[in-house]
């Protein structure tokens, strides 16, 4: 059974003295799809989102190259996707499709020699739902020309709380914007904000002892922009929760 997911309705954006970065420009790769027609085996992965339905994602997603991955920074990054049909056969010309970043294809993925996924090629194996808007089943793979595009979701970040007494891990899901997060800190009743570093992927890590404690967040995306989530945990709260808020990226 899910835990309970309580809304904080505090924060507070701060902007950063940067404008909202440019869509990139149109870039070369390929494309496979894994995961089955109803992308279920895409859940889970590198990312740590587990569930994509309830950490806002859906089906829409891919498993990003060694070299796109980035170590887990890119996770929740989105991208439009067309397949290139000057290059193949297997198109479905003028089609786009937007797709976040869940998880990490291998760089042994497919072929003994470092695979489609391995350094420095950039590939997406996608899932099926999502590969089978630009592409025809039989091609299996085809080239693709991509570019990274702001995320858009519904209602606010997201954040869930593992670990022990002794350290916490927060996943925070659900994020618009530039989609990815540069850095995060947390504050408990009573302290000072505490810098966390990235433990996985989307995953967080603290290694104080916050239990029992109300806790804010301040969160910086990629693109720059701040925001200061205040009270998002109350105190009583046990691991394993997931808490919901009203504050969303812009960029």
């Amino acid at each position: 059974m899910e835990t309970p997911k309580p809304l904080a309705v505090v924060f507070l954006a701060v902007v950063a003295l940067a404008a909202a970065p440019a869509v990139d420009a149109w870039s070369r790769g390929t494309a496979t799809f894994y995961g089955g027609s109803d992308a279920s085996g895409t859940m889970g992965g590198a990312c740590g989102y587990e569930n994509l339905y309830n950490a806002g994602y859906g089906v829409l997603n891919a498993a990003l190259s060694q070299v796109l991955f980035n170590d887990g920074a890119s996770c929740g990054q989105c991208y439009t996707i067309k397949c290139d049909d000057t290059q193949s056969v297997w198109c479905k010309p003028g089609n786009t499709v937007t797709v976040t970043a869940t998880n990490l294809c291998p760089p042994n993925y497919a072929l003994p020699n470092g695979g489609w996924c391995g350094p420095p090629r950039p590939h997406f194996d996608m899932s099926q739902p999502a590969w089978e808007n630009i592409g025809i089943y039989r091609g299996g793979i085809i080239p693709v020309l991509y570019q990274r595009v702001r995320c858009s979701r519904q209602g606010g970040v997201r954040f869930r709380i593992t670990g022990s007494q002794y350290f916490q891990l927060t996943l925070i899901t659900n994020v618009g914007g530039s989609g990815s997060i540069q850095s995060m800190s947390v504050k408990g009743t009573n302290t000072g904000w505490i810098a966390m570093t990235r433990n996985w992927g989307a995953q967080w890590q603290s290694n104080s002892a916050l239990l029992n404690k109300a806790l804010s967040f301040m969160v910086t995306s990629t693109g720059g922009q701040t925001l200061y989530i205040n009270n998002v945990v109350p105190e009583g709260w046990v691991l394993g929760m997931t808490f919901a808020t009203n504050a969303q990226f812009d960029y």
